[in-house]
């Protein structure tokens, strides 16, 4: 039995109030004390996040251009990015708290997202 039990559809659902969150959060929690760069950071990529989702071939998918697994690997890549910048640019206090547990959610997120079964092709 496999532990990966994120689907595709249960991802797209979480999708929008994550990229909202990722937008209103630093005004709300008054991001960018330690650094500047913690308020923006979250910021620019919550409206990167909305723009993924439109455009990723899932349910809530807008202009389904990009396929499901470049958004999974993109996720991937912010879960990294949100990890490693606290560290690399001195985050202190919510600030550092805040990018750490974004990126540990969305690394488990990604960890867990069931892989895809192969749509049979028809002739």
């Amino acid at each position: 039995m496999s532990v990966r039990f994120v689907t595709k559809t249960m991802h797209a659902y979480l999708d929008y109030p994550v990229a909202i969150g990722l937008i209103s959060l630093p005004v709300l929690l008054n991001l960018g004390q330690s650094n500047p760069f913690a308020f923006w950071l979250s910021f620019l990529t919550g409206f990167a996040a909305l723009v993924l989702t439109i455009l990723t071939d899932h349910q809530t998918g807008i202009i389904r251009v990009l396929p499901y697994s470049v958004h999974l690997a993109v996720d991937f890549a912010v879960g990294v990015v949100f990890l490693a910048a606290p560290f690399a640019l001195g985050f202190t206090g919510l600030d550092f708290a805040y990018y750490v547990v974004n990126a540990l959610a969305v690394l488990t997120v990604v960890s867990l997202a069931k892989p895809q079964e192969a749509v049979p092709q028809t002739a």
